[in-house]
């Protein structure tokens, strides 16, 4: 292995890679194949809303795991481990059509894409703020846009004729020189480089997470997992029901949803600086609330696009406003406050699809379980009106603290 480091942006750009990786092409590529895989016969509907409740299920785990194994030199042996877990079970999914198999894989491949989302970017920030260059970490996530955009792409590729576990073939191409690559650089980070920024703060260590301050945050949380994961888990499959598999947006809806995503981090971040982060919060909840709604009155192409529009340009900055109000909130113990809001935020994640699998074998209907998420994000609009606004706006009065550690869920 090379000995001389990479620069700091190979550094981003591998981990950016990679996360493009697990949470594009692993975990919400599964959004539009789903009405392919349900139209070519592989699955139902219903078995298709089991198979997303165990990814998530296996996404909780890999983020738990990740909480344990924190240090720079657990992360090491682990991100090498994990991205092979990703590439052999997509290339597992692409050669079987046997549901019970179909179903272990989607938990393996949770799993790992929890592990690699926690730990690559707490390596590579803590890297970074060795160097003094924090300010780069937020480039990471540009990977979750840009895979969201090449998972819309690889469902159904121009030009290729593919059905039922073949489709999984792109994913699981483009996969492996992806891990490989960004793999490679993440072993370059040495963990030296990154432990005299490790370590926590004594100040504040044992005081409980869940205070005055922070449980109107932690309740707002809760409802948001849930409030987005229902569109972007089924909204492709809702455009299908609702307009007809052979219409152009049932495909069209995800590349909406991730060419919005490509500059919500930097916009959110933006509002959140000129506004308040609580502030900003509110108003990124409200458009995911109007999304939803838009989706459930507006029956048609116009209800589809809006809520593709909005919930993709909204979501990703509800996770960076909330871990950055949550880490004002409790200075000293941002990496624990962090951990506890990605396994939240995962629990109810993993929460929605299954409702939306119970709903539908009580007769209901796929698009009827958005309620659930509307519901779940007025609550979120509530118990953030509740939550304290740090003192002011952020990335003004904390510059003494330790570098801010951010998460995506």
């Amino acid at each position: 292995m090379p000995s001389r480091a990479p620069s700091t942006q190979q550094a981003v750009l591998a981990a950016a890679a990679l996360l493009l990786v697990v949470h594009g092409l692993g975990r919400f590529i599964f959004t539009p194949l789903l009405p392919l895989l349900v139209s070519d016969g592989q699955f139902s509907t219903g078995q298709g809303a089991s198979l997303a409740t165990w990814n998530y299920i296996g996404y909780l785990l890999g983020a738990l795991i990740a909480i344990r194994w924190h240090r720079p030199s657990q992360i090491h042996r682990s991100v090498p481990l994990a991205l092979a877990v990703h590439c052999l079970s997509l290339i597992g999914l692409s050669l079987t059509n046997d549901l019970p198999s179909i179903t272990a894989l989607r938990l393996a491949n949770g799993i790992s894409n929890g592990l690699v989302f926690v730990m690559v970017p707490a390596l590579v920030m803590e890297w970074l703020a060795a160097r003094q260059r924090i300010n780069l970490s937020g480039l990471i996530y540009l990977g979750v846009g840009a895979g969201l955009l090449i998972s819309g792409l690889l469902a159904n590729p121009p030009g290729l004729s593919l059905t039922t576990a073949e489709r999984w073939w792109p994913a699981a191409l483009l996969s492996l020189p992806l891990a490989a690559w960004g793999g490679w650089v993440m072993l370059r980070l040495e963990p030296e480089a990154t432990r005299r920024t490790h370590a926590s703060p004594q100040a504040g260590r044992h005081s409980p997470l869940l205070d005055k301050q922070t449980r109107p945050l932690f309740w707002a949380y809760a409802g948001a997992g849930l409030g987005y994961i229902l569109p972007m888990t089924f909204l492709p499959m809702i455009a299908s029901i609702q307009l007809g598999n052979a219409h152009p947006m049932v495909h069209q809806s995800w590349l909406i949803v991730a060419c919005a995503t490509l500059p919500a981090a930097w916009l959110w971040n933006h509002l959140g600086q000129r506004f308040g982060d609580q502030r900003a919060l509110l108003l990124n909840y409200a458009l995911q609330l109007a999304s939803v709604v838009f989706a459930l009155l507006l029956s048609g192409v116009w209800g589809v696009v809006l809520c593709s529009l909005l919930m993709g340009s909204s979501f990703l900055g509800a996770v960076l406003l909330t871990q950055r109000l949550g880490r004002n909130l409790q200075p000293h113990q941002g990496p624990r406050l962090s951990a506890a809001l990605i396994a939240l935020y995962s629990v109810t994640q993993l929460i929605g699809p299954w409702l939306a699998h119970e709903w539908l074998n009580r007769g209901g209907t796929l698009p009827e379980t958005l309620w659930l998420g509307a519901g779940a994000l007025v609550w979120s609009l509530f118990w953030t009106w509740r939550t304290p606004s740090a003192g002011g706006q952020s990335g003004t009065h904390d510059a003494s603290q330790a570098p801010r550690k951010t998460n995506i869920a």
